[in-house]
């Protein structure tokens, strides 16, 4: 991580906008905003997350920190591989409700031939 002196402003690059042409995914420009916002907001969520996990892990091991420890803690295998299940469970959890939808839409699926036949009946 860089140094607080090394002469970056880095609140107005976290705000630069990207070059080219932002992506879209849906026909509603405004749900892409949505997404986008929700998905940094979980980003964000998820690094917190981590950081919380970092604090009650060095106080349980030293009983007291210092903001200097919390930055320069690195999590060993067996945290990291908590880690790693706690942020897929939680990504699981937001996704659920995508998840749900394209359950729903390969459930609600009808086979083009059945479709046919229905409107030859009617």
């Amino acid at each position: 991580m860089s140094g607080a002196d090394d002469g970056l402003d880095w609140v107005a690059l976290s705000g630069k906008r990207a070059k080219g042409k932002r992506p879209e995914y849906f026909d509603e420009p405004a749900l892409d905003r949505l997404y986008s916002t929700v998905f940094a907001l979980a980003a964000e969520v998820s690094a917190l997350r981590d950081r919380q996990d970092t604090i009650e892990r060095l106080l349980e091991k030293n009983g007291a920190l210092s903001r200097e420890e919390i930055e320069a803690y690195v999590p060993d295998r067996q945290a990291g591989e908590e880690r790693g299940l706690a942020t897929r469970a939680y990504m699981g959890r937001i996704m659920r409700g995508f998840q749900q939808e394209l359950e729903a839409m390969e459930a609600d699926d009808q086979p083009i031939m059945d479709i046919v036949e229905r409107l030859k009946r009617e």
